[in-house]
This record gives C-alpha cells, sequence and structure tokens, in this order.
C-alpha cells in the first residue's frame, strides 16, 4: 500500500454517533473511520462490527469474527502498552479487510512468552500476527506510531 492510498487517522468530517463514518475513498475502497478513538475493546469491536455491515459482498461470518478479535487485540494492546488508542479506521478493498490502530508510544510490539496461569498476557501480539497476513509498524516519531493489519477478505 502506498501512502496515497492510505486512509486518513484523523476525525475530521466525522458524525459523532460512535459509528465509523464510511465512504469510498478515491481509490475506489472503501473506508471508516472512528468518531473517536475507543477506550475499551468493546468499542473497537463495536466500530467493526458496524463496518462490516455495511461492506458489499458482505465478508463471510468466519471473516467477521476474525476481524472483530483482531481489532480487538489491536486495541487492547495499544491501551495496555501505550495507554491510549489515538485513532482507529478501518478500509475494505475487493481483497483485503485493513485495520489501523495509532497509539502515542513509539515502541514497537515485542512477542513474548504467553503466560498460561492467565495473569500476564501474552497472547495479543502473536494471534494479532497469526489473523493478519500483514502486519506494518509506521513509526511518527514523537507521536507514536500506526500499526496496519491487513487481512484476507
Amino acid at each position: 500500500m502506498t501512502k496515497q492510498d492510505a486512509a486518513p487517522l484523523s476525525s475530521a468530517g466525522i458524525a459523532s454517533t460512535g459509528v465509523p463514518s464510511t465512504g469510498i475513498s478515491s481509490t475506489g475502497r472503501e473506508v471508516a473511520r472512528c468518531p473517536a478513538p475507543p477506550h475499551r475493546a468493546a468499542e473497537a469491536r463495536a466500530a467493526a462490527t458496524a463496518f462490516v455491515a455495511q461492506l458489499h459482498p458482505t465478508p463471510s461470518a468466519r471473516t467477521v469474527q476474525n476481524l472483530l478479535l483482531l481489532s480487538s487485540e489491536l486495541v487492547t494492546n495499544a491501551i495496555q502498552h501505550a495507554g491510549a488508542v489515538t485513532a482507529l479506521s478501518f478500509k475494505a478493498d475487493s481483497d483485503a479487510l485493513h485495520v489501523r490502530v495509532a497509539d502515542p508510544s513509539p515502541a514497537h510490539p515485542q512477542s513474548r512468552v504467553p503466560d498460561l496461569t492467565g495473569r500476564t498476557g501474552g497472547f495479543g501480539w502473536p494471534m494479532i500476527l497469526r489473523l493478519a497476513h500483514r502486519v506494518t509498524i509506521r513509526p511518527l516519531g514523537r507521536e507514536g506510531k500506526i500499526i496496519l493489519a491487513v487481512m484476507a477478505r
């Protein structure tokens, strides 16, 4: 994906309903930007659900479940490890679904051994890497980073 294909991450011009606004980008792709960054994983799942409800053709139930899980994990990781999500957006083209999460930390995610007792986690990043067929991290300097996860439609 080139920079010019990227969906803007700002929330300018978006209704404050909590549901992402959608439209067709200049490249013919369906794009949704959330009106405000999510504060919880449930808000990310709701935004992803609203986004896929407007796609035609609708992705399979399995793809939708994977998108919800991917969105939830990306947002959870940003909140837990970076302190917040600064933007969330979705994009779809004929072959793929794209999830972008921006956060204020320049630190890249690190894989670690999962804690099987459930106390300290360690499952999120490996799950993201498994669900997405491509994950890109774009540094924003002192302003954090953007993680773009792309999965098959």
